[in-house]
């Protein structure tokens, strides 16, 4: 099945220009440590996945690019031209000539509506060329305008336009010390938005990865493309062909196939004795790529103490493996977990947003866009229904 992307605002296009760099970069080594075989069959199921071959034999990117400035496409199309290993589809962007101002409401209420058959067709484009649609993937910042803004605007347009197609947003977190003044506001609109229509949220934490370069990898200035770097490096080891369990000797056909959103069967039971800094988990998936991968002993990860009690620890925890190396490494693992782990940043994001939304600053930016201060609220209580959700697992 293949996956398109949608790139979004700056930091969006950048990282997925990373990302397909990556993928790419993994597709063409040589160096898959396992048999030929099972190279050959990583390599189909991958390039079917994310690219598309030309009649040249160069991949094209299965990618949708969206801006409302310029610059930042035209580097990502001509950086991807000169690698020579892949590039994009020249005709699948769209940018214009001035930015959203680091307004989620220029974004979601102005942009989005103005070029929202623009964008649209070009989305329809990319899904027509894939034979089976597996689904669409979007890459945006929330702390700014477009991203934030456009992105959650046109989920919502792929939600109606694609129905019963997997939506899963790729969100980076911004950096707790802030980068634009009113990213709390523009995080808190973007969440509740999502939630409402994507499938599933997949979470990157700047401080997170700026900690990784720093300590793990010893980066003395560590610029945006080093942080954006590992990001994409997290997705490839994620999104590169595994073997299911139980899945037969062929590929997953689906790399967003974990099951998210793990719905309670009846009201959970309040939560029992467990130590405050213990993160309950609704879902894990682990996977394993290259040598030894099938000796690793994974039973620790079906430990009921992980899982809220509603569940049965079987029916929560996958993994995937395959021999096939994952862009050198010898052997690589990687942890997709659905649990209370961002219960610490989203509460904090919430109330440093309700601070400021208390004193009222900053709120006339948005209502000269048309965003009331009714839709605050509700985006408030959706976001503090989500967190209390997670609390009482």
């Amino acid at each position: 099945m293949s996956i398109v992307t949608v790139q979004l605002g700056q930091c969006g296009n950048q990282i997925g220009h990373e990302v397909f760099n990556t993928l790419c970069s993994d597709i063409c080594g040589t160096h898959g440590l396992c048999s030929k075989k099972e190279n050959e069959s990583y390599h189909d199921s991958c390039k079917e996945r994310f690219f598309c071959e030309e009649e040249s034999g160069v991949p094209v990117a299965r990618a949708v690019l969206v801006d409302m400035e310029p610059k930042v496409i035209s580097q990502t199309l001509s950086m991807a031209a000169r690698s020579g290993h892949w590039k994009y589809n020249s005709q699948a962007h769209f940018c214009q000539k001035q930015g959203s101002g680091n307004n989620w409401a220029n974004g979601y209420s102005v942009h989005g509506p103005r070029h929202k058959e623009a964008i649209m067709n070009l989305v329809q484009k990319e899904a027509e060329k894939c034979d089976r649609l597996g689904g669409f993937f979007t890459i945006m910042s929330m702390a700014g305008g477009t991203g934030s803004g456009l992105g959650a605007f046109v989920t919502q347009c792929l939600r109606d336009a694609f129905p019963t197609s997997f939506i899963l947003n790729h969100v980076i977190w911004p950096y707790g010390t802030g980068e634009v003044i009113v990213q709390n506001y523009n995080s808190v609109l973007t969440l509740s938005h999502l939630y409402q229509s994507s499938d599933a949220l997949l979470v990157h934490e700047n401080d997170v990865i700026h900690k990784i370069c720093a300590q793990l990898m010893n980066i003395k200035q560590i610029s945006f493309r080093d942080v954006n770097q590992v990001i994409a490096h997290q997705l490839g080891s994620v999104f590169q062909p595994a073997h299911t369990a139980g899945g037969g000797s062929g590929y997953s056909r689906n790399p967003l196939g974990i099951d998210w959103q793990v719905r309670p069967p009846h009201p959970p039971m309040p939560s029992t004795n467990k130590p405050l800094h213990f993160n309950t988990s609704i879902a894990n998936l682990v996977i394993l790529r290259g040598k030894d991968v099938h000796a690793v002993d994974l039973g620790s990860f079906q430990d009921p103490s992980l899982y809220t009690s509603w569940l049965n620890p079987q029916d929560a925890f996958n993994a995937w493996k395959t021999p096939r190396a994952f862009n050198k490494y010898e052997k690589s693992a990687a942890l997709v977990s659905n649990s209370q782990f961002l219960l610490k940043p989203l509460d904090s994001i919430v109330g440093k947003a309700w601070n400021m939304f208390a004193s009222k600053a900053y709120i006339h930016q948005y209502t000269k866009f048309g965003i009331q201060e009714e839709d605050f609220l509700d985006c408030f209580t959706t976001l503090e229904q989500v967190i209390s959700s997670y609390t009482n697992l």
